[in-house]
């Protein structure tokens, strides 16, 4: 794309460059481009007092009326659970916020549920060539477009302090996965909960034991999560351990945890002075 610099009539001022869509879209500008899917969603979320997250993820190909639609049932009933709970708790932000990737299926059925309990929802939806379309029951002001997917996947994890895999497919599995493997390595300062829900797809689908019995991972990496069955039984988990006294700042972002190298020492963290987000 050419940038509007590059050809200027006679004496007129060139565009600000953060005004030059040409050079923001070209490959100079990424880093920009990269920033603002930060800062704007970071921005949206302070401003509207949306304090943490739970995450529902779930395959956008599922329907009410096909053959898993009792998944979708499920998750706009746990939703619905979850957001009656979270406007009870009286907190001065928005807690346990129902966040879903925006799109339809398992998605839409969440954002309905938190909708129809009169909470709001988050939707972080992700241009995709098919499929992915933002659903009516995301609050307005907070459906996200998202060009990158580490930017999105991103925002999941730092503001979840829970999350509920219902079954899909390769972009589940690997939303999942990204948050499995943070759990394991200790990456984030604040680990979530997490739930598979459905345990006979789930068991079906991933054959957990056997990571463990060719020695990949450990026996105890199978306590990172569990199943249930419910929306019962999965928002009891919620409410039994889920804990629901406050940081300080809001959104309560979780902090990425700086590993040692060998033969190095590792400075402290320099004070969080208050409204920080206290993302490294």
């Amino acid at each position: 794309m050419t940038s509007t610099s590059e050809a200027q009539p006679g004496g007129a001022r060139p565009a600000l460059a953060y005004h030059d869509a040409g050079f923001l879209d070209s490959d100079e500008g990424r880093p920009l481009r990269i920033l603002s899917e930060y800062l704007q969603p970071l921005e949206v979320f302070r401003r509207r007092r949306l304090h943490d997250t739970i995450v529902f993820f779930g395959s956008a190909r599922l329907h009410e009326d096909g053959p898993l639609g009792s998944y979708c049932d499920a998750a706009r009933e746990l939703a619905r659970l979850v957001t009656q709970w979270s406007i009870g708790l009286g907190a001065p932000a928005h807690r346990f916020v129902v966040c879903t990737g925006g799109g339809g299926g398992i998605m839409e059925a969440a954002n309905r549920g938190a909708t129809e309990a009169g909470g709001r929802t988050v939707g972080l939806n992700i241009g995709l060539p098919n499929e992915q379309r933002p659903n009516p029951y995301i609050t307005p002001g907070l459906s996200f477009e998202f060009h990158y997917f580490f930017m999105r996947k991103l925002w999941f994890a730092h503001l979840a302090r829970a999350i509920v895999a219902f079954p899909g497919g390769f972009g589940t599995l690997d939303e999942l996965f990204e948050i499995l493997t943070l759990s394991q390595t200790g990456k984030l300062d604040r680990r979530p909960l997490i739930l598979l829900y459905g345990s006979e797809y789930w068991n079906e689908i991933v054959n957990f034991p056997a990571l463990v019995r060719h020695g990949v991972i450990r026996q105890e990496d199978l306590s990172l999560f569990r199943y249930v069955d419910t929306p019962a039984a999965a928002f009891a988990v919620f409410e039994r351990e889920l804990a629901t006294g406050m940081a300080e700042a809001t959104p309560a972002l979780a902090k990425s945890v700086v590993c040692e190298q060998p033969g190095t020492t590792t400075q402290p963290d320099p004070p969080t002075r208050r409204g920080d987000d206290g993302a490294r």
